[in-house]
């Protein structure tokens, strides 16, 4: 039995599904305008949202919930959509609720079983339910006198905090509890699953066809590739693009392991001067991303047509299609992925993106599972763009040779004393800036490079990371002393949001 979720446009959905996944049950993210069949469905959860269910355009409830006799959890928007459709109120708050709230289990429930009557909560709402529907009871409020929670006993479990995130203590148990106590279903999903399931689903598709993948080298990548190789063999061309825009050796580093390590059918493609001439000039971070997505697909189709394939494969996962807006109807664009909104409304080529409903640590998971060596599943993300959204401004090959200098001396320095899988990702960026400084008591004029370095799980939220100072004093003494280029070394503190991981 699955556990679908309706997407009503939180960024926060498919957080809702991975988090069930790790429980043990199998979770499947549809819109709200979706006709799905519904015979299968053990329990239904509806998302958040950033509209107002008393507005004119706001999304509605599906058009087979009528068919739909099973167990409801409303999260957030999920819960004001419920009230406001049987008659409950629902209005702008007096007072909004962002962040960690407290709240209180003022009337235990099955959902709140064995969960402390006082609780820390994440809240993001506007509105809230000032009127529940007949029938209804509250079973916690908010420090603020918010209805935080409520129930019909029969059918409805109404929830205004996000109990998918983090930062709501027990909200695993919430879940947990919904599921098995309320609904009464038994965990009976993992990713052996999933991965038995998707090679099954591949050979399926991609019978008797011809396929190409864009192999980085990067741990999404990889492990997409290999999940195809497992499922049609040497059918599949593994295509690595060198674009000039890579870290330090990996143009000779990444096609090794591939053919000597895992034994992939793959060729190696020197694009160097066509991706930098047409880059040359652009500056605009949405323009590099989107012309860096353009080349990469004209290569492929080159590549595709001498291979005679029909079909691309894509290391695209979950975080590169809600930032890039294509999760769902009412979901807010952040920013274009090169596989997803880079990609050229035109192509020869019809996509294979066996990932794109997993986060990057599911997808490590599946890598382990396929038996990719740790080096590789391990590996801390990189960008499709490469170095191509971080050098803020335009890109020139000076810059990018300073750029991988700088940037291997980090990374080295960080597996050196330990602290390389300590932190989800770090990596350099260089700044259209120029510092004064002093360089042989004379004076210099040097490119400001910043450092980046964030903790994370599944990407779509990130804290700076705390490194040691002296390991910071260390990476900046080395390379400001043997980088030509860079005159001033700073760090960034910023967390996600507001800011997003990489610069552009």
């Amino acid at each position: 039995m699955k556990i679908i979720v309706v997407d009503y446009g939180s960024q926060y959905t498919q957080l809702i599904a991975r988090v069930i996944r790790e429980l043990g049950y199998y979770s499947q993210v549809v819109q709200f305008d979706e006709d799905i069949e519904i015979s299968d469905i053990g329990a239904l959860v509806l998302s958040g949202g950033p509209a107002s269910v008393y507005e004119k355009d706001a999304p509605r409830l599906p058009k087979w919930f009528d068919r739909y006799r099973g167990k409801v959890l409303g999260i957030c928007y999920g819960m004001q959509l419920i009230s406001h459709e049987l008659g409950g109120t629902v209005e702008p708050g007096r007072v909004a609720e962002y962040g960690r709230t407290q709240i209180q289990i003022v009337d235990k429930d099955l959902i709140f079983s064995e969960i402390e009557d006082q609780q820390t909560v994440w809240m993001s709402h506007g509105d809230h339910v000032k009127k529940l529907p007949d029938n209804f009871r509250v079973t916690a409020k908010s420090k603020d006198g918010i209805i935080a929670a409520a129930t019909d006993d029969k059918r409805f479990w109404l929830l205004q905090f996000h109990p998918e995130v983090r930062h709501t203590v027990r909200g695993r148990d919430i879940i947990e509890n919904f599921l098995s106590k309320v609904c009464g279903l038994s965990p009976n999903w993992n990713l052996e699953d999933f991965v038995k399931q998707k090679i099954d689903e591949l050979k399926e598709q991609l019978a008797g066809k011809k396929v190409i993948a864009a192999l980085s080298g990067g741990v999404d990548s990889s492990v997409a590739c290999v999940l195809v190789h497992k499922a049609i063999g040497e059918n599949l061309l593994n295509v690595f693009v060198d674009h000039g825009l890579l870290r330090k050796n990996e143009e000779n580093e990444v096609p090794r392991v591939f053919r000597e390590m895992l034994g992939l059918n793959l060729i190696k493609i020197d694009a160097r001067d066509l991706f930098l001439e047409k880059l040359r000039g652009i500056t605009d971070p949405e323009t590099k991303r989107k012309i860096i997505g353009e080349q990469f697909i004209r290569v492929f189709e080159k590549q595709a047509q001498n291979y005679g394939a029909t079909h691309l494969v894509q290391g695209t996962i979950y975080s590169d299609v809600i930032e890039s807006a294509h999760s769902g109807k009412k979901t807010a664009a952040i920013k274009s992925h090169h596989n997803v909104g880079g990609l050229p409304k035109k192509m020869n080529l019809q996509i294979v993106e066996p990932l794109r409903n997993l986060f990057k640590d599911e997808v490590r998971i599946v890598g382990e599972i396929l038996g990719i060596p740790r080096s590789i599943i391990h590996r801390q993300p990189f960008p499709g763009p490469g170095l191509g959204v971080r050098i803020v401004g335009e890109i020139t090959q000076e810059k990018l040779e300073i750029l991988k200098e700088a940037d291997s001396i980090l990374i080295e320095t960080l597996k050196e004393t330990g602290w390389y899988e300590k932190t989800w990702q770090a990596f350099a960026v260089l700044l259209p800036v120029k510092s004064v400084g002093v360089r042989g008591d004379q004076r210099a004029y040097d490119y400001v490079l910043a450092l980046r370095s964030v903790d994370s799980v599944e990407g779509m939220t990130a804290d700076w990371s705390r490194l040691p100072h002296e390991i910071l004093d260390l990476v900046s003494r080395r390379i400001l002393n043997s980088v030509k280029g860079i005159g001033r070394v700073v760090y960034d503190i910023s967390s996600k949001p507001p800011a997003t991981i990489e610069w552009e």
